[in-house]
């Protein structure tokens, strides 16, 4: 893919994401009612900062973008069992259909299975987006800094938080940090993935990680690969990691995640 062309991919999900809220708002009274009847959301931000090892979000990816087909046939279940055998912290579920190959259907079906926190990651731009995630029994919902506008971006994250839901806010550079922060995120995310040109790079995790105050959570986001990057972002400060391409490709994707979750924490000062 070259820098032009991945240049227009973020606009283009963000313009079919706008069709598809759209048709959602006709569905807002039952959206809401099932997200009533879902059950309550799990534990995030006490469970990881008591926690002496990097948490491990292991993420189910069919395809991506950038990557293109990664593992077309992935079964949820399945891969979803592995990862917590290994000690994942939580299950990130992608559940955008049109680049991603993910649906909400994913998310219900591990909600359902497993113990572990599941994370909606989505490009949410509208708070209908929210509702349905909680419908969907999520117990964390991704909001990217880049998409949105400020006032925005702090309604969704109060949003998320007021239905017991935790609100990764993801950021990749120093303003998107403040951005994110001054939205009132407690978990943030930075990934090292530039999303206008698909390039990744862990040292956007350890330039970032010192304007993340130590209350607040980091997990690193996007190109990491073994338990090698997990220990260099590790010692950068991240409290968590974000993976998903490396554990789908590694062909032993619970023994890739038990390598990683045995990672310790270092902090940030």
């Amino acid at each position: 893919m070259t820098e032009v062309q991945a240049e227009g991919i973020l606009d283009r999900i963000v313009a079919a994401k706008r069709a598809e809220v759209k048709a959602l708002r006709t569905k807002r009274r039952d959206l809401a009612r099932f997200a009533d009847d879902a059950p309550p959301p799990r534990p995030v931000l006490a469970p990881l900062r008591g926690s002496a090892h990097v948490g491990v979000f292991a993420e189910m990816k069919r395809r991506s973008p950038g990557a293109g087909p990664i593992d077309p046939g992935l079964d949820p279940l399945r891969l979803s069992a592995e990862y917590e055998a290994g000690g994942a912290f939580a299950i990130s579920v992608l559940t955008d259909a049109i680049w991603f190959a993910g649906s909400l259907g994913d998310l219900r079906s591990v909600r359902e299975a497993r113990a572990v926190p599941v994370l909606r990651k989505d490009f949410v731009i509208d708070d209908i987006q929210v509702t349905e995630a909680r419908s969907a029994g999520a117990d964390l919902v991704l909001l990217i800094v880049r998409i949105l506008e400020p006032a925005l971006l702090g309604d969704l994250r109060a949003m998320i938080h007021d239905l017991g839901m935790t609100a990764l806010v993801e950021a990749h550079d120093e303003w998107e940090v403040e951005a994110a922060l001054e939205a009132g995120a407690g978990l943030v995310g930075v990934n090292n993935r530039d999303l206008t040109v698909f390039q990744t790079d862990l040292a956007v995790t350890e330039r970032l990680a010192r304007y993340v105050p130590g209350d607040v959570l980091l997990v690193s986001e996007s190109g990491i690969r073994n338990v090698d990057d997990v220990a260099r972002v590790a010692a950068a400060g991240a409290d968590a990691v974000l993976v998903g391409e490396a554990l789908v490709r590694s062909g032993s994707p619970g023994v890739a995640v038990a390598e990683m979750a045995v990672v310790g924490r270092e902090g940030r000062g």
